[in-house]
């Protein structure tokens, strides 16, 4: 393939996660990324590519609309072992329609490269999206899985407490965790409870990071 291009919608900024060849380049954004040929063997080759899309300073602050959630289309690009040219263009890529919530939970910060068994941060900002005040909080990461199946686990204090976030405010926090699994890992399980209302916010977040075990 010569390239593979993802072209954010509006309102996204896009970045391509490498994991394996640690370059400088991997966090800039992917149209100042050089992007050199990539060969895939005939008969079901496979190459994986991850991204990581970010809303736009402008997009942020865009009042929440339900409905859909375009987030931009592939681009590919390719040439034949007898130089014959391809292009591919797929229709827009949607993610999960937009629902009014109480609070949203979105990642501000995620390691670029995440090294297996070594602590890392991700940063998280919780926005009360009421007209009213909410909280205090705790936060935790659910343990349903077994210990065999989690691939990513806290490392230090179990449960964190916040304090009250203002109407239509916001508050940032750390979670500190570790990669016990390489490759795709998904963080899933991240439980906001209001000690006031006696109410469980759960499956806010989802992420889907790459582990490297070199």
């Amino acid at each position: 393939m010569d390239q593979v291009d993802f072209e954010p919608a509006q309102n996204w900024n896009a970045t391509i996660l490498r994991g394996v060849d640690h370059h400088p380049e991997s966090k800039q954004p992917m149209s100042d990324v050089f992007k050199p040929p990539i060969l895939l063997r005939s008969g079901g080759g496979i190459h994986n590519f991850l991204y990581r899309l970010k809303l736009s300073s402008d997009g942020s602050q865009l009042p929440k609309v339900e409905g859909s959630n375009v987030l931009g289309k592939l681009q590919i690009t390719w040439r034949t072992n007898l130089g014959e040219p391809g292009r591919l263009q797929t229709q827009q890529i949607l993610g999960s329609p937009i629902t009014q919530k109480d609070i949203e939970l979105r990642a501000v910060e995620v390691p670029s490269i995440i090294m297996l068994e070594k602590p890392f941060v991700v940063r998280l900002n919780l926005a009360n999206q009421t007209d009213r005040v909410l909280g205090p909080f705790e936060v935790w990461v659910s343990q349903s899985d077994s210990l065999d199946e989690k691939a990513i686990m806290v490392n230090g204090l179990l449960t964190m407490h916040l304090a009250q976030v203002e109407a239509f405010s916001s508050s940032e926090f750390e979670l500190n965790l570790i990669a016990v699994k390489h490759g795709v890992q998904k963080i899933t399980g991240i439980t906001v409870f209001d000690t006031r209302e006696k109410k469980t916010y759960d499956s806010l977040l989802e992420l889907e990071v790459f582990v490297d075990s070199q």
